[in-house]
C-alpha cells in the first residue's frame, strides 16, 4: 500500500521546487534576453562573446569544487540557500552589465551560483524522496524545464514590450525572494552519510565502482543533451536546408518531449525500476538519432530528436537519485560526484560535434548521439537499483549539527 506523505514532506518538496523554478526561470530569462544584454555593450562581436561567455564555465568549476569539498560538513541545504541568493542578486547586475569587466564579474558569478544551486538542491530532492518513499525526482527536474520556458517566453513578452533585461530580472528576483522567505522554514534538514561512514573519508575511497558508473553514465547523457541544445536546430536548417523556422521547430520538438518525459517520468520509473527505466530509455534516445540522422527529412529530424528528448529527459534524474542514494556517503557527496561529470561534457561536447561535423559533416556527427545512447544502455544493466526510497524516521536535524 503506497505510504502517504507527511505534512512537512509536502511541504519539503514546495520548497525545493521553488528552487528548481527559481534556476529555471532565471535562466530562461537570462537566455531569451542575451541579444538585449550585447546590445549594451559597445564593439561586442559573436567571437568576443564566445571567448566572454568561459567565465560562467569557470564560475561553474569553482562551484564544483567548493560542493565536493564542503557539502559533508556545511550540508546541502545551507549550500543552496547561498546558491540561490548569489543567483538572484547576480542576475539584474548582469543583465544591467555596460562594460567587459561588469560582464565577466556577472558571468562568473552566475556560473557559481547556478551550479552551487544545481547540486545542492539535487541532494535535497534525494532527501524529499525519501519522505515520500516513492519516486519524485523527475518531477522536480520537470518544474526545472518549465521554470526554463517560462522564461524564455517571458523574456521575449518583455522585450517586445521594451522592458530592460535588468527590469525583467529585478521583478522575478523580487517575486521569487518572496516565495523562497516564505517557504524558508519548509526545507528537509540534511540527513548526512550513513551512520557507518567515518569523517574525512580518502577521495578514492568515496568513489565507488557503482558511483563511477553513474558518473559515467551521467557524462554520456550530458552530451546528447548538450549536444541536441547546441545542434539540433541548425541540422535541420542548414544540413537538411529546411531554413531557419524548421531548425527552431527541431529544438522546440527536443524541448517540449524532455518536458513531458520529466512529468510522466517518475511514474515509469517508479513500475519499472531504475535500472530497466535507464536501459530502454537510452535506447529511445538511440532510436531517435538514428531515426533524424538516417532518414535525413525534416519530419524525420522533428520526430528523431523529440524521442531523443524523451529518452534522455529522466536519465540525469534518475542518475542523481542512484548517486545520492549510496551507501557510506550523504546524498550531497553522491550528487556532486555525478555532477562533476557532467561538466566536461557540457565544455566539450557541443565543440566535439562541432569538430566531427567539420571532418565528416554533421549529418555524420551526430552519429556520436547513437554511439553514447548504446553505451548508456550496456552500462545500465550494471546499475545496482536502489529499490523504493525507505521513508526516515528520525526527527529533523538542527541545521547547526549537520555534520555527516
Amino acid at each position: 500500500m503506497p505510504v502517504r506523505p507527511r505534512p512537512r514532506d509536502r511541504r519539503s518538496r514546495v520548497s525545493v521546487c521553488l528552487l528548481f523554478a527559481a534556476l529555471g526561470l532565471t535562466q530562461g530569462s537570462w537566455a531569451a534576453r542575451i541579444p538585449d544584454v550585447r546590445d549594451q555593450l559597445a564593439g561586442m562581436t559573436d567571437a568576443r562573446w564566445g571567448v566572454l561567455t568561459v567565465s560562467m564555465t569557470a564560475g561553474s568549476l569553482l562551484a564544483l569544487a567548493v560542493t565536493f569539498l564542503l557539502v559533508r560538513r556545511t550540508g546541502a541545504r545551507r549550500l543552496s540557500r547561498i546558491g540561490v541568493a548569489v543567483l538572484l542578486v547576480d542576475a539584474p547586475l548582469l543583465a544591467a552589465s555596460s562594460s567587459t569587466p561588469a560582464l565577466v564579474a556577472g558571468l562568473v558569478a552566475q556560473g557559481f551560483a547556478g551550479n552551487l544551486l544545481a547540486m545542492a538542491m539535487n541532494a535535497q530532492a534525494v532527501q524529499v524522496e525519501r519522505g515520500y518513499a516513492r519516486r519524485i525526482m523527475s518531477g522536480f527536474h520537470a518544474t526545472y524545464s518549465g521554470g526554463q520556458l517560462a522564461g524564455g517566453v517571458l523574456g521575449t513578452v518583455a522585450a517586445g514590450a521594451g522592458v530592460s533585461p535588468a527590469v525583467q530580472l529585478t521583478g522575478t528576483g523580487l517575486l521569487l525572494t518572496a516565495a523562497l522567505l516564505a517557504t524558508l522554514g519548509w526545507a528537509p534538514p540534511d540527513a548526512g552519510a550513513a551512520p557507518t561512514a567515518a569523517g574525512g573519508r580518502p577521495l578514492r575511497r568515496r568513489l565507488s565502482p557503482q558511483l563511477l558508473l553513474l558518473a559515467a553514465i551521467g557524462l554520456m547523457v550530458s552530451i546528447n543533451e548538450g549536444a541536441a541544445s547546441q545542434w539540433s536546430a541548425t541540422y535541420t536548417s542548414h544540413a537538411l536546408d529546411a531554413g531557419p523556422a524548421a531548425g527552431a521547430a527541431t529544438f522546440s520538438c527536443f524541448s517540449v518531449a524532455m518536458l513531458v518525459s520529466r512529468l510522466a517520468g517518475d511514474r515509469v520509473v517508479q513500475r519499472v525500476g531504475q535500472r530497466a527505466f535507464l536501459t530502454w530509455s537510452s535506447l529511445v534516445a538511440a532510436a531517435g538519432v538514428g531515426l533524424a540522422v538516417g532518414v535525413g527529412t525534416p519530419a524525420a529530424a522533428f520526430v528523431g530528436f523529440a524521442l531523443l528528448g524523451i529518452g534522455s529527459g529522466c536519465v540525469a534524474p534518475t542518475v542523481y537519485g542512484l548517486a545520492g542514494n549510496q551507501p557510506h556517503l550523504s546524498a550531497g557527496e553522491g550528487v556532486a560526484v555525478a555532477a562533476l561529470a557532467q561538466w566536461p561534457a557540457f565544455l566539450l561536447g557541443p565543440p566535439l560535434i562541432g569538430a566531427l561535423a567539420g571532418a565528416f559533416g554533421l549529418r555524420a556527427a551526430l552519429l556520436l548521439l547513437v554511439l553514447t545512447s548504446l553505451a548508456i544502455a550496456v552500462c545500465s544493466r550494471r546499475v545496482l537499483d536502489s529499490g523504493q526510497p525507505e521513508r526516515t524516521a528520525q526527527p529533523p536535524v538542527p541545521e547547526a549539527t549537520t555534520q555527516a
